[in-house]
């Protein structure tokens, strides 16, 4: 594991500083703060009620001044210039804000997210309205209360989207009034005298304890609910529909058992994980990091079901004050045991990794907050929340006298340019460095598979069992692990991107999907779309290994008349063209319409999803069992996208006899998507570069040219034993 991260780290060296290149060409209009973006979209007064005009930006803030009259009665500014704001879809979820003198929000609009509500089912005008229900907050209270002032409102179905967007609203209000001295709040300004920080023991190891003495000096500490707390929250939040609908069980049922410790301070980390436990958690930790170990007992779970399809914990949140922080599942790692002899059983052992850029102080309290949903209806939950105090016991820390730091102020001056504000696409890539060194590595490999075709497929049953491990790779590991899948979105969205103001943070958010169009650029000038259609789809490796476990059961396979098949294949390019257009109109609606796309459903929410979209996805692969990768041959838009540019290929690789079409028909007939015309042609725009027309082409066993050609040596060496004899040049025998 630690080989593949220093791989990693080696791979984004040599590919950052491009990266890097890339944004700076990528022109200036990345110079402006990302707010000035946005504020055209939306009235002044929608945000700042009475205000006619914008004042000068600040110099040291990206918040624009909302005056009337020439004065100044409120502030505007974008909550992704303060905090992070990634969301279910793992891009930024943007919100304007607008807050008066006196620390109230004056105004709230959604103005531009990418998450997939719209898709599944919930109408973006009920996120809208949720984000402008926080109109008349006060930022002093919630300044006070840590930003638990207020009633949360989630929309069922979009958890994660709500709790982003009402994390962002708080934190960036809370630092906005503070920096602005808005409503009495006055700037965070760090100690600058003597600090505490945890001791870390250097060149001797921490010493160790145990349980017992761990939960009574409160190096662990506890929330217990029984079901009885739990149906009594929900009677005092007023909510009939919850209060219907109590938790069954006696009163004095567990309902969770939650436990919290910092791992990362080495006496609790080496007593709690063990040595080896303790040391693996240090590597996996980088400079500045700090991580907490999350037990848990009982009817309820702590981490829910919701991390698995979105990559997040929605049910906790770490908070310390003005600042929180929700886990991701690359920030999570399980464990199977606790080290000592009297530590309780569990049911549920984590630790959570908390990443730097958050500033959290391991020396400050900080509460962990657990979310405790209940269904009240077919899809319809209601939420409470309860908080689980941790405060570091003073025996682990020492006083310190840090060198001055610069204020916040500096900070977010220094945040103006948007693509260096949001900083979320490098710490992507940092917690990605396996994933990226294993697709470089694969692309690599592939890279290598193609040069040298003729030598790959020279062993039939190699390249067949080369195949089938690859597809079950791009599958697994890069779809339904990695969410790696392409989308004629990313299409639209880039040519909508580059006709509008550019930005690389967008492209930039997904590595592995970055990578992936890189390499897909570099091999259609050499292969044309079948590179990736053929190899690197997670749907289309999911559509060809079912075809084979289909063949294994004897299930019959239908050929498509050539003349039908040749008049179905145009409908991918209609469909295309049917989505491009529409993107020009609107790319939100040419979106929603790229569900023909059957990959959302299929590789990214691995069928979790609502009936007509798993009932779409299954009837496409259904039909792939009896006519070998359907959707590939029929409807992809993605596969015509990538097959207008691949005319551009400069090479034709896969080698033909010139007896291939007259008179033999061996390989048209078993190439797998009928890319190769009767006359022996080999479309290139259809073609998924599968190779097995190569493996045919070298075949003494199934290709007539070389058979008849090792029945000839045969006969010369039976008839001369004695002579030398040339080997074939099977390029002269070519066209």
């Amino acid at each position: 594991m630690a080989g593949c991260k220093n791989w990693g780290r080696a791979i984004f060296g040599m590919i950052g500083p491009v990266l890097l290149c890339l944004m700076v060409l990528a022109g200036t209009a990345q110079s402006d703060p990302i707010v000035e973006k946005f504020i055209p979209k939306v009235p002044i007064d929608e945000l700042v009620p009475g205000a006619d005009a914008y004042g000068p930006m600040h110099a040291d803030l990206p918040v624009l001044p909302a005056q009337k009259g020439g004065k100044t009665i409120g502030y505007v500014f974008l909550t992704s210039d303060f905090v992070t704001t990634t969301g279910y879809s793992g891009k930024p979820i943007h919100v304007l804000m607008g807050v008066d003198n006196d620390a109230k929000v004056t105004g709230v609009n959604l103005v531009k997210h990418s998450e997939p509500i719209v898709l599944i089912g919930i109408p973006n005008s009920e996120i809208k309205a949720v984000t402008e229900s926080y109109k008349g907050m006060d930022l002093t209270e919630e300044a006070a209360s840590g930003g638990s002032a207020h009633e949360l409102d989630i929309v069922s179905g979009a958890t994660v989207t709500i709790m982003v967007i009402d994390d962002s609203i708080v934190r960036a209000g809370i630092k906005v009034a503070r920096q602005l001295g808005l409503g009495g709040l006055q700037p965070t300004v760090r100690n600058s005298g003597p600090q505490k920080t945890i001791k870390r023991p250097e060149g001797a190891e921490a010493p160790m304890s145990d349980w017992q003495t761990l939960d009574g000096d409160g190096s662990i500490r506890t929330l217990r609910l029984d079901v009885g707390q739990v149906n009594q929250a929900f009677i005092d939040s007023g909510d009939a529909r919850a209060i219907a609908r109590p938790d069954k069980g006696a009163p004095e049922d567990t309902f969770i058992e939650m436990h919290v410790a910092l791992a990362s301070a080495p006496e609790i980390g080496r007593t709690l994980l063990g040595d080896d436990e303790y040391a693996n958690l240090q590597d996996w930790l980088e400079e500045g990091e700090e991580a907490i170990l999350v037990l848990g007992r009982g009817k309820y779970s702590f981490k829910g079901s919701g991390y698995v399809r979105g990559g997040i914990f929605d049910r906790i949140q770490l908070i310390q004050q003005d600042n929180s922080a929700r886990f991701f599942d690359k920030q999570q790692r399980r464990l199977g045991r606790l080290a000592p002899d009297d530590a309780p059983s569990f049911t549920e052992l984590d630790i959570f990794k908390i990443p730097a850029d958050i500033e959290f102080d391991p020396a400050e309290p900080f509460r962990l907050q657990l979310l405790v949903q209940r269904a009240v209806g077919a899809i319809d939950k209601t939420f409470i929340t309860f908080d689980l105090g941790y405060r570091l016991p003073d025996r682990y820390l020492e006083v310190v006298t840090p060198a001055a730091a610069p204020s916040d102020t500096t900070s977010a001056a220094a945040t103006s340019d948007p693509d260096e504000l949001s900083h979320l696409w490098l710490r992507i890539w940092e917690q990605k460095q396996i994933e990226v060194a294993l697709l470089v590595a694969a692309i690599g490999v592939l890279t290598v598979v193609f040069f040298f075709q003729m030598q790959v497929t020279r062993n039939a049953r190699f390249a067949y069992w080369f195949r089938i491990g690859f597809l079950s790779f791009t599958l697994i590991v890069l779809g339904w692990y990695s969410n790696a899948q392409l989308s004629v979105v990313n299409v639209l969205a880039f040519f909508a991107a580059v006709t509008a103001d550019f930005s690389w943070s967008a492209f930039l958010m997904d590595p592995l999907v970055f990578i992936l169009w890189f390499s897909v650029a570099a091999s259609l000038l050499f292969w044309g779309r079948g590179v990736f259609c053929g190899w690197l789809c997670p749907f289309g490796a999911l559509q060809e290994l079912s075809n084979k476990i289909a063949r294994f059961f004897k299930v019959p396979q239908i050929t498509v008349p050539w003349g039908l098949h040749e008049r179905l294949w145009p409908i991918k390019y209609m469909i295309f063209l049917g989505l491009f257009g529409l993107s020009l109109y609107s790319l939100e609606m040419a979106e929603r319409y790229a569900e023909v796309e059957p990959f959302k459903t299929a590789i990214i929410l691995k069928f979790q999803r609502s009936w007509p979209y798993v009932l779409f996805a299954v009837a496409l692969l259904g039909a792939g069992l009896f006519i070998e990768r359907f959707y590939c041959r029929y409807l992809c838009p993605l596969g015509a996208a990538l097959a207008i540019p691949g005319r551009l290929r400069m090479f034709d690789w896969l080698k033909r006899y010139k007896e291939c079409g007259s008179p033999c028909q061996r390989c048209a007939k078993e190439c797998m998507v009928q890319a190769i015309h009767p006359e022996g042609n080999i479309n290139p725009n259809e073609c998924h570069q599968c190779l097995h027309c190569q493996v045919l082409y070298q075949s003494e066993k199934d290709c007539p040219v070389c058979i008849k050609k090792a029945v000839r040596r045969a006969r010369d060496k039976a008839n001369h034993p004695n002579a030398f004899v040339v080997p074939d040049q099977r390029q002269k025998e070519s066209t």
